[in-house]
């Protein structure tokens, strides 16, 4: 049997796992790179690290939601990423489904914490 302390990480960490998602494809409209990526998350209180992005970066690419280029023209060759018209739409979608269901289970919780 898992303790309170491991069953929390394990509903945080799949919470974060699809959170995470949505924060990128709202960080790539216009390119961005995945260290600039790292930082704006952090700076936006979504910490995450780069052996979690570089994955999720891939599989968003994976499945049509974003684009990569590489420029060579900067000094150090660097990955950009950004959504794509499909990444886009879908992430117009999901942030409306993410307000929707944010503010009703804002509301339950409310509700219950104000019940006892």
């Amino acid at each position: 049997m898992q303790s309170k302390e491991e069953l929390l990480v394990s509903f945080v960490t799949e919470m974060r796992r699809g959170a995470l998602a949505l924060a990128v494809l709202s960080r790539l409209a216009e390119p961005g790179y995945g260290y600039q990526l790292v930082r704006d998350l952090a700076d936006g209180g979504v910490p995450v690290e780069a052996n979690t992005l570089y994955p999720l970066l891939r599989r968003l690419e994976e499945q049509g939601l974003l684009r990569s280029d590489w420029n060579m023209r900067e000094g150090k060759p660097r990955k950009y990423y950004q959504r794509t018209e499909a990444g886009t739409q879908v992430y117009a979608r999901w942030r409306n489904e993410w307000h929707q269901f944010n503010h009703s289970l804002n509301l339950l919780l409310e509700e219950l914490h104000e019940s006892k």
